[in-house]
């Protein structure tokens, strides 16, 4: 085509966002061979994500239980974008700011009472695992040899290598074994059973030099949002704890008022020593995790000698944008709107859990706060055809659930609607009429 006397040639259109996503991006938990395209999401508001062709999904799991408040929330965006344009990265060893002075103020007010410090990271992963290093090395500068480390079993906290080690998923874990640090496994208590936990508990800790504890709190995410018993978890903690063993609370999913309190310690008498805190924690909006301690912690890194100092450290520890970010989704948590969101959401979900209770599909069910699980009467692999069939059937009714095996769970954001919450369960309930067809 000519104009002007010049040659010009017409723009072809772009290739789909999916069809050039194949071209060099390596995607987590994927098998590329079997999944080669990707669904594009072109943008999101509140509780409802956008493809690139404008069809759109509720947001039934929060996107992996970070965007808490909703996606793109102005209040926090707002936030964010005055951060911009004032300071964006610094490092933050030897150097500080206000963002982070003011989380580490605003965070406080809401941890246990007997949390003193906070270490900045970028993920929940990295949280995890940090808190792993703080309970090996306080033993290691007080002159303890203690190297072995004790966690639940089916409990899952993170991908990095002593976060694997301490997590029980062979899918994740597998390659990587051999080159674990030690970790005794201890069942969950599960009310029934407490008694015979904690005789196990007595053994472990007469046999073994355990330095740490880690343990989700209440709820296991990734095992399929199971639950167990307070008060056996209450006397694991006091036992391990009358021991010089180092409490590590991986609230990286469970906090944030996931669960109906801002973290799921504050249902325990017994506080953790340290803390692992990430996802909700930037709202979703920027990565971002904190490891906070108490002061019996700290002290043993608090020396004379510089290599009793724990040296760990981020390129973006402390960035500022997630500093902000995470301060804005503080106050909105803290917010009435949003606490009576929450107590709304628990009890649609509640009420549901109910009904589902009574369905011939559902072999169980388990409601904790906003966070609903229904287990199928089925057997299913976790990664398998028949969750990923289940998977396909919700996002053609334009909702976006991740079941996790035979597990369906809802923690949808705290700005969701009723009629969104609605679709959701109207969606669940013609999947489980679709699953009594194929079975009879």
């Amino acid at each position: 085509m000519k104009l002007f006397g010049k040659s010009i040639s017409l723009p072809f259109s772009k290739p789909s966002i999916s069809k050039r996503d194949q071209k060099f991006i390596w995607h987590p938990l994927t098998q590329h061979k079997l999944n080669p395209e990707l669904l594009a999401i072109k943008s999101a508001k509140g509780a409802v994500l956008k493809d690139e062709s404008g069809n759109t999904y509720i947001d039934a799991i929060a996107s992996w239980y970070t965007s808490m408040y909703g996606h793109c929330h102005p209040y926090i965006t707002k936030k964010v974008k005055a951060q911009v344009d004032t300071l964006d990265q610094v490092v933050f060893s030897g150097f500080t700011h206000e963002p982070a002075v003011e989380l580490s103020e605003k965070l406080m007010q809401i941890l246990p009472k007997n949390q003193n410090k906070l270490f900045f990271n970028d993920n929940g992963s990295t949280a995890t695992e940090i808190g792993i290093k703080m309970a090996l090395q306080y033993h290691h500068n007080k002159g303890s040899d203690r190297k072995v480390m004790l966690a639940l079993e089916e409990g899952f906290h993170g991908d990095t290598f002593g976060a694997m080690s301490v997590s029980s998923l062979s899918v994740y874990n597998g390659a990587f074994e051999d080159h674990f640090i030690e970790v005794i496994r201890l069942p969950k208590p599960l009310g029934h059973n407490n008694d015979t936990v904690i005789a196990h508990l007595k053994l472990i800790l007469e046999e073994h030099s355990i330095a740490g504890f880690i343990y989700e709190p209440l709820v296991q995410g990734a095992a399929a949002m199971k639950t167990y018993d307070l008060d056996g978890l209450n006397k694991i903690l006091k036992l391990c704890k009358s021991e010089d063993v180092v409490c590590i609370a991986d609230e990286v999913m469970t906090g944030f008022g996931k669960t109906g309190k801002h973290f799921a310690s504050d249902y325990l008498s017994e506080k953790p020593d340290v803390m692992c805190l990430s996802k909700a924690l930037s709202a979703g909006m920027v990565g971002m995790g904190i490891t906070s301690c108490t002061k019996k912690v700290y002290q043993a890194f608090y020396a004379d000698e510089v290599a009793k100092g724990l040296f760990h450290g981020h390129t973006y520890t402390g960035n500022p944008l997630a500093c902000a970010a995470a301060i804005a989704g503080l106050e909105l948590l803290q917010s009435q709107e949003i606490q009576e969101s929450i107590k709304n959401i628990m009890s649609l979900n509640q009420m549901f859990a109910d009904k589902m209770r009574k369905h011939k599909s559902i072999a169980d069910v388990r409601q904790v706060g906003v966070i609903l699980a229904l287990d199928l009467d089925v057997e299913m692999e976790r990664y398998g055809n028949a969750r990923d069939e289940m998977f396909r059937f919700f996002m053609k009714k334009g909702i976006f659930l991740r079941p996790l095996g035979k597990t369906i769970y809802i923690l949808p954001p705290y700005v969701i609607t009723e009629t969104q919450l609605t679709k959701i369960y109207a969606a669940i309930e013609d999947f489980l009429d679709h699953l009594g067809q194929q079975q009879h």
